[in-house]
């Protein structure tokens, strides 16, 4: 479990991008902290690693103060995916899947053999192993960086706008594949995203934030969309302009029942409950 307790940091020039922020991240559950820029977002992660450390309060881990622990082994424990993959140029993906491991102390041959089974864990071909990353697509290199991220078997997972420089598509399909991998790993993971629909596609719990770190609401998709909080989470989430609002239409002409948003626009298609 991690803990933000009365949580604060403060610049020099006065400026605060996160200001007596308190929450629970609940064990082997999806957080998302969604916002605009300058909401916090990325300073809330990376407190946790210790790659930011607050003006005042204190983050937990399991009830024990980040604090007190040595930032490079804490690092080293838990996993962290960047929006720009972190993938090092000169080796190839094996040994960037391996890198944590060997420092570690695996041995060269074991940490290889495990960095092929992360490959199957994440969808990739083995082939690719011996690949560097320019010779990957995006979609592939961030499968890589969170294989890599997994290589140490972190109980954390932290996961910084890791889709958002990936196509539409790629990130869709992106955000299926770390649904899939959490229902078989089960970590506790935090990810930031701007993007409110693929908060709500991806995470147990999501916490909507103002400018410097101010909680608007937290909840989970459904909690959310069912009560928003306020005036601001009804304009963040669409709310307020009708575009969560799905409606039923008949197409007669082949008998297909379409599920539209506010403005027409095709959603799905109803279908039957197999369950």
């Amino acid at each position: 479990m991690i803990e933000f307790q009365n949580v604060t940091k403060q610049f020099p020039d006065g400026t605060f991008a996160v200001k007596d922020f308190s929450l629970v991240l609940p064990s082997h559950k999806v957080t998302v902290f969604v916002g605009s820029s300058g909401a916090g977002k990325t300073t809330l992660l990376r407190m946790i690693n210790r790659m930011v450390n607050p003006t005042s309060g204190k983050v937990l881990i399991d009830g024990e103060d980040v604090a007190g622990l040595n930032p490079v082994a804490l690092r080293r424990k838990i996993g962290y995916v960047l929006q720009a993959t972190g993938l090092l140029p000169h080796r190839k993906i094996a040994d960037n899947i391996a890198s944590v491991p060997r420092l570690n102390g695996v041995p060269k041959s074991k940490a290889r053999e495990e960095a092929l089974i992360l490959l199957d864990t994440v969808g990739l071909d083995r082939s690719l192993a011996d690949r560097y990353p320019d010779q990957l697509s995006g979609g592939q290199q961030q499968r890589v960086g969170v294989a890599r991220a997994l290589a140490s078997d972190p109980n954390i997972l932290l996961m910084d706008e890791p889709f958002g420089a990936v196509d539409p598509i790629v990130r869709l399909e992106l955000q299926d594949e770390l649904n899939r991998l959490q229902g078989e790993i089960s970590k506790t993971m935090v990810f930031v995203t701007h993007n409110i629909d693929e908060a709500f596609a991806i995470a147990d719990q999501v916490v909507i934030l103002r400018a410097g770190g101010e909680i608007a609401q937290v909840g989970s998709p459904a909690e959310i969309l069912a009560n928003p909080a306020d005036d601001f989470v009804e304009t963040f989430i669409g709310a307020d302009k009708g575009k969560r609002t799905l409606h039923l239409q008949r197409r007669e002409e082949d008998g297909v029942t379409l599920i539209v948003d506010a403005e027409g626009r095709p959603a799905g298609i109803l279908g039957e409950d197999k369950g």
